[in-house]
């Protein structure tokens, strides 16, 4: 049996849409998821003696860490016809530059350009699935788990945030300043030019813009059917890692915020698993490729405040304020938010909250999970 993704009830043909070749160049841009007392929680056992996400054929890179929009820089770096062989920048863009889009496309929504995966047919009876990633991520790490649900007849979206993967990176002060009000503006216009019927099922997790969507579906409860919540900081206690805290130092956070892979050792740091190479490939894609999604990241990081969000969404979802079915799917290996934070979120609305444990998968489930065989549920 897969993992289970029977987020809603359903244990999870796919339409693979083709990429629009424009790169964005405006000069305001960077670059181109019973009762108290009574209830047990399900737990999804997983079988991980198979480490499929080890990389068997590793080979080493000395990345600079980032690179300048500047042509000239980029032609010092790599030559047109012979690419470097050091592993520098040049040549790991070389390497690659069209990977991790499964699935995607672009979708322009006035002076912003999003980048959006789908799978499944909008015309489907058993509705749409909205993926939302947390942060330094992109919706890339929900490919496998979009594929699974489309094969069971649902229709899947996740897109890009603003500011990560490969959307528009646009810069402070040019109509976008990485708020929260404005990701739940921006987003609300996505759903209407996508069309997105309500009610809906959301799947969400990650810090930051992964709390955003948590604090979205807060106001707007009427349009979510059921919610999946995957590791998320979803209390006051829950932790704030190292990145955040680094981004937010003055002109060191600016310089943290260039290290390019900086997104795949957030991603392996909490996780029990390495990323093989065409894994991290994808999540360094974008912070190599441009200064403009670290500088996205440093903008949001600094604008967001952690712990009020926290209180929001611990408030929001608690018993006498939230109705829908939530699943919290919880990997019980993650390094950064200890499994007693989904407990904690639990104890709130215990009748509507049901938790389920994933052993073997780490800060996201998404990601580990699907790729573990032998899964049992216990309830």
């Amino acid at each position: 049996m897969a993992c289970s993704w029977s987020l809603f009830s359903v244990p999870p043909p796919l339409l693979d849409l083709s990429i629009s070749s424009r790169s964005t160049s405006h000069g305001r841009y960077w670059f181109t998821h019973s009762r108290k007392g009574t209830r047990r929680s399900a737990r999804i056992v997983v079988n991980a003696t198979e480490n499929n996400n080890q990389d068997e054929d590793a080979q080493g890179f000395n990345p600079f860490g980032f690179v300048t929009d500047n042509p000239s820089s980029r032609s010092a770096i790599q030559l047109p016809e012979v690419p470097a062989e050091d592993g520098n920048v040049g040549q790991m863009l070389y390497r690659i530059e069209d990977k991790g889009r499964e699935y995607g496309s672009y979708v322009d929504i006035g002076d912003l350009r999003w980048f959006l995966r789908e799978t499944g047919s909008p015309e489907t009876r058993r509705g749409t699935i909205v993926f939302l990633h947390g942060a330094p991520t992109q919706s890339y790490s929900y490919r496998v788990v979009m594929s699974q649900m489309s094969d069971s007849g649902f229709h899947c979206l996740a897109p890009d945030w603003i500011g990560f993967g490969f959307s528009d990176k646009p810069q402070p002060g040019y109509d976008f300043d990485y708020t929260e009000k404005e990701f739940h503006e921006e987003f609300n216009k996505l759903l209407d030019v996508l069309g997105v019927k309500s009610p809906f099922y959301l799947v969400v997790q990650g810090f930051l813009v992964g709390s955003y969507g948590l604090t979205w579906a807060l106001k707007n409860q009427s349009k979510i059917s059921k919610l999946a919540i995957l590791n998320s900081p979803l209390t006051v206690s829950s932790p704030i890692p190292g990145l955040f805290q680094k981004l937010r130092i003055p002109l060191y956070g600016e310089f943290t915020s260039q290290n390019a892979i900086e997104a795949e050792r957030f991603i392996e740091a909490g996780s029990p698993y390495v990323l093989k190479n065409e894994k991290a490939d994808v999540y360094r894609l974008p912070y190599l490729s441009s200064s403009g999604p670290g500088f996205a990241l440093l903008e949001a990081a600094r604008k967001i405040n952690f712990r009020d969000i926290s209180s929001q969404i611990a408030a929001g979802f608690a018993s006498e304020r939230w109705d829908k079915p939530i699943l919290l799917a919880w990997g019980m290996s993650d390094k950064y938010l200890p499994q007693s934070v989904a407990e904690e979120f639990q104890k709130g609305n215990p009748v509507n909250i049901k938790l389920k444990l994933i052993e073997g998968a780490g800060h996201m489930p998404q990601e580990d999970c699907p790729f573990k065989r032998n899964v049992k549920v216990k309830t």
